[in-house]
Parts: C-alpha cells; structure tokens; sequence
C-alpha cells in the first residue's frame, strides 16, 4: 500500500493509531470500531492521518482483517493479556520505516491535520508530548524511534504506564488548554451519544 501515497509534509514521520485496549468502559467492545455518526472511531482518525504518512501503522488484538484495510501495518500485543499501550508502541517503534512516530489514540475523532503538524514540526532527539492544562497526554506524542532500546528497557524492568516511561526520557511539552475540544477521547458510551457529530 505504501507506494499509493505521494511525499507529504510528515514524510518523516510513521504514525501509530492505538486500537489494542480491551475496551473495557466500552462494555468490552473493540473502541475502534464503535461508531461516532456515518463512522467509526477508527475511520475519523485515520481519515485525518492517512494523507500524512506513507506509513500508517494500527495497533489492534482483534479485527485484524477489518484494520488491516486502513493501515500500511499493524501490530499486536505480543501477549494475550491486554498489557497497555506502551506495548504496542514498542511493537510499532520496531517496524516504523521513518525516524520518528506519532502516536495517536483511536478514540479522539476530532483529531485534526494542524494538531499533527505541530507535533511533528517539533521532531529532535527527545520525546514530545501534549499537555492539557497542566497534565500530560501521552497518547498524543512523537518519539524518535532511536529511543526503542531506552523503552524497550523500561518495559523489561516491569514499566507499564506510558506516562511515567516518556518523562523518563525528558520529553518537550506543547501545552494545550483544557478545553481544546480535538483532546477529547470518547472512551465511554455517554460521551459519544452527548457529542455533536462531525462527520
């Protein structure tokens, strides 16, 4: 599928879309293709990625078939029990073809093309992570996939927050407000039917 797409502006960059959760505020449904209007949570997301890379890469432990049409690669947790994302980063930080990744989760519909570039526009040697009013948000964050052994012994030595194993390697903030509505993640049924869809 790679040579379908031209050079973009992230030529540099993979992207990662997270969709391996066990869904269990979804009432154990697969997130990503629980529907937000005419689409999945999936399809928004990487209807806003697709253009931006020639390496789209989806993390998933069901629906393989079904992701596999959206994406250059996927990935899997390499155990059955659902250990978190900072897994499935490693996984996808091992096959990126570019020199970073940019990890973004499958439950932020409103993820848009300008939140990506400024990422991205801010690749070097460290991390780079969004903070929302203060806080971090992992699950929005570029790293350079030279960083893969530094996980890779994070998680060998029992890290499983994604968090904790970034701010050990220093990352750079781009702060956001609060109320930055391309943030929010719709992780539970309530959110999506409150919502006003955007398709």
């Amino acid at each position: 599928m790679s040579d379908m797409h031209p050079p973009t502006p992230l030529a540099h960059c993979s992207i990662l879309l997270l969709a391996g959760g066990r869904g269990q505020r979804m009432g154990g449904q697969d997130k990503g293709w629980v529907r937000w209007g005419e689409h999945a949570l999936i399809e928004h997301v990487q209807r806003v990625a697709r253009p931006l890379t020639d390496d789209l890469i989806i993390s998933c432990n069901r629906n393989q078939t079904r992701y596999r049409a959206l994406a250059d690669q996927l990935v899997s947790d390499p155990a059955d029990d659902f250990p978190g994302p900072l897994i499935g980063i490693i996984e996808a930080l091992k096959i990126a073809r570019h020199p970073n990744l940019l990890v973004l989760p499958c439950d932020a519909p409103r993820i848009d093309r300008q939140l990506l570039e400024h990422l991205c526009q801010h690749a070097g040697e460290r991390p780079v992570m969004l903070r929302q009013d203060g806080y971090w948000q992992p699950l929005f964050s570029l790293l350079p996939t030279a960083l893969l052994p530094r996980l890779q012994q994070q998680w060998q030595a029992g890290q499983r927050s994604v968090q904790r194993a970034l701010r050990e390697l220093d990352p750079v903030a781009l702060d956001y407000p609060g109320d930055d509505p391309r943030l929010s993640n719709f992780n539970e049924p309530a959110l999506l039917a409150d919502a006003p869809v955007q398709d």
